[in-house]
């Protein structure tokens, strides 16, 4: 393994503490109905605008070291301090990261319109005066828009890309009571995020009710959950493209972020598959194949996966983007290096390169590149 030190951006890390963040930005009142997470033995219990949700938590998450929990400890070394952050992301080799949200993906259970347009142009105005102004554009957050009226999630989508931000926080399951992304209903506001330039950003796992985060018990269940987070990110795709958004919006570009890359070309077969062999139940007709859609304008983040390069060399999807996922245990923090060098040092320069670096900057053109190695 080569002990050169290997540069690359993010295309999925996340923040924590917004329950503090919200306390700062927004009415005590409204911050009250904010997500808020208590934590126990195994166990996480998260409290939504009146509502409660339970999800089984590593215990990792939960133990104490030193009196605090891993979270609090991981959060000092940077998840919401910028300078800390920073220093973090020089040690590992990453450059520029999209951050999303932790407990704030949790929002899209929030059913009270209002109260979640106003969180989001407190929190919009809040990530681009402290987050992206003092990271040097190093960091890209999300953008949170009130997807229950998509009058007012255009609104705050064309007031969020006008303070500088670039990718929108959307849910992979669409909030209650709204209709599928395949359906024409959301023509108006796909119209207006490609006419902004924005970047449809899904993270995988935000697909379900909010019920359970583990809907497989017993021999494997751990495993199986784990896996069947990334089936909601797939689906998306999938939407966007057979129903026909892609292809009328050519230069919309969309994310799934965390959910790794060699699915893609499966599921650009399969679906060039159905395409064909089912051609006179499809409507809407494209103007492409799903696959060439697919491959065109869907962008995917992985971490660890020793398929994904492959997913560029072997199979021709070029859209493949590297994550820290920092700094959720799931990542490559404290390790970033000896990842980067076991997945890329047996493949092309050009491969490494796009992948650690340059699909990255397609989407967001405005991030500087890293200093020399």
């Amino acid at each position: 393994m080569s002990d050169s030190f290997l540069w690359a951006n993010s295309g999925d890390s996340h923040s924590l503490g917004e329950e503090a963040v919200w306390e700062e930005i927004l009415p005590k009142d409204l911050a009250a109905r904010m997500p808020r997470s208590e934590k126990f033995d195994g166990y996480e219990l998260v409290h939504v605008d009146g509502e409660t949700f339970r999800r089984d938590m590593p215990k990792l998450m939960t133990k104490k070291v030193e009196g605090k929990t891993i979270a609090e400890l991981v959060m000092e070394r940077g998840a919401t301090d910028i300078e800390s952050r920073l220093r973090d992301l020089d040690a590992e080799g990453v450059w520029a990261e999209v951050v999303y949200d932790s407990l704030g993906l949790w929002e899209s259970m929030i059913k009270d319109q209002k109260l979640l347009a106003a969180a989001n142009r407190a929190e919009n105005e809040w990530k681009a005066s402290e987050i992206v102004s003092r990271s040097n554009n190093r960091l890209v957050p999300t953008a949170g828009v009130p997807l229950l009226d998509l009058d007012l999630a255009i609104a705050e989508m064309q007031h969020a890309a006008g303070l500088g931000l670039r990718v929108i926080s959307m849910p992979s399951g669409v909030p209650q009571g709204m209709p599928d992304y395949n359906r024409d209903d959301w023509e108006p506001f796909w119209s207006a995020v490609e006419e902004a330039g924005m970047v449809l950003g899904f993270h995988i796992g935000t697909d379900n009710d909010g019920s359970s985060n583990t809907p497989y018990r017993g021999p494997g269940g751990a495993v199986l959950n784990y896996v069947n987070t990334t089936f909601g990110g797939q689906f998306v795709a999938m939407k966007l493209v057979t129903g026909g958004a892609l292809d009328r919006h050519p230069n919309l570009r969309i994310l799934i972020s965390e959910g790794g890359a060699s699915w893609v070309p499966f599921i650009g077969d399969r679906m060039n598959e159905g395409y064909r062999q089912h051609s006179m139940f499809v409507r809407p007709v494209l103007s492409l194949l799903p696959k060439e859609i697919l491959y065109r304008q869907v962008y995917t983040s992985f971490q660890h996966d020793e398929t994904a390069p492959a997913a560029m060399w072997a199979m021709g999807y070029r859209n493949v983007m590297w994550g820290s996922d920092y700094p959720h245990l799931e990542g490559t923090f404290g390790h970033t290096q000896k990842t980067l060098h076991e997945l890329f040092d047996g493949v092309t320069p050009e491969v490494s390169h796009r992948i650690r670096l340059g699909a990255f900057k397609e989407l967001f053109p405005h991030v500087s590149d890293p200093p020399a190695a």
